[in-house]
């Protein structure tokens, strides 16, 4: 199958004509990694002639909606056990168009996947489990095409890290293809140096990676005043939305250690867009507070 991800150059502020890979342009609701993740995780249905979804994630969850886009056109069943009390908001809205059903789920009990699986489901020979973000082998599979894909080499490559499936296969694609690119993970979860530990599991070698654990603004879904008007700046001057939980953080990454002289003049660097848009939904009320950039 074909997909539409090509590289775009993008000027902004110490960001001279970076280059972005626009995975965010594959599909606006199966949008950047997460079609990535799924594609393999499909075939892996299809071949064990499964017809029942699976999956678990937080109430503003991208991965919920693109499971259930997928489902969805693939004539599949899905549920999620989302995190959490009862809430209605536009992703879980999605979810139900799409035809997903809803389990919520108390924080505790959520923490232990397989025993919701095995206990609502595990009689159920036609459901299919996959993991919170969609991590597995197949995942990673999927993530490692997107080196596969590229035409010319960079020196440093970029992406926004929450479960670390992503990077994993960043990293496998790296080290397949014998390219000398250092890999720069950003985690956007506070204390986030645990992602080396979560790639190891899925790519050994480590030689080229390179996590920069100081871009979470507080935590997963956290922001501040400096990262939000950085989005408003960033999307209104290249015309590229970024949202604020993943792309945001990466983006004001690499300016920031371009600020500090962390590159040589001459380095090529590409940075990964791994969709995610619809984040910007559960933050509208801060982003949308006030829109003037200064």
């Amino acid at each position: 199958m074909t997909i539409y991800s090509p590289i775009h150059t993008v000027n902004f502020r110490l960001l001279n004509a970076i280059s972005v890979k626009r995975d965010d342009l594959i599909d606006p609701y199966i949008s950047g990694n997460k079609w990535r993740k799924l594609k393999y995780i499909l075939k892996d249905v299809e071949a064990k002639k499964k017809t029942h979804l699976i999956t678990f994630g937080g109430a503003y969850s991208n991965h919920l909606v693109a499971t259930a886009a997928a489902a969805s056109r693939n004539n599949l069943k899905s549920t999620a056990f989302v995190r959490g009390e009862i809430v209605t908001n536009e992703m879980l809205l999605l979810c139900k168009l799409f035809g997903m059903d809803l389990i919520f789920t108390d924080r505790e009990s959520y923490k232990n996947k397989p025993l919701l699986f095995s206990s609502h489901f595990g009689n159920n020979s036609q459901t299919y489990f996959i993991d919170e973000g969609g991590a597995s082998e197949e995942a990673v599979i999927g993530c490692a095409e997107v080196i596969d894909e590229l035409t010319e080499s960079y020196d440093h490559i970029f992406c926004a890290a929450g479960t670390g499936t992503t990077a994993s296969g960043l990293l496998k694609g790296i080290n397949n293809h014998k390219l000398q690119t250092k890999l720069h993970v950003i985690p956007v979860l506070k204390g986030g140096s645990f992602i080396e530990n979560e790639i190891q599991q899925y790519e050994a070698d480590l030689s080229n990676l390179q996590i920069h654990t100081g871009y979470h603004f507080g935590g997963y879904a956290k922001t501040t005043p400096v990262l939000i008007q950085f989005i408003k700046d960033f999307t209104g001057e290249t015309g590229m939305l970024i949202d604020p939980v993943y792309t945001a953080k990466m983006f004001y990454a690499i300016n920031d250690l371009v600020s500090k002289n962390y590159f040589k003049k001459e380095d090529k660097i590409l940075a990964i867009h791994t969709g995610g848009l619809l984040g910007i939904l559960g933050m509208k009320e801060k982003l949308g507070g006030n829109l003037n950039r200064d």
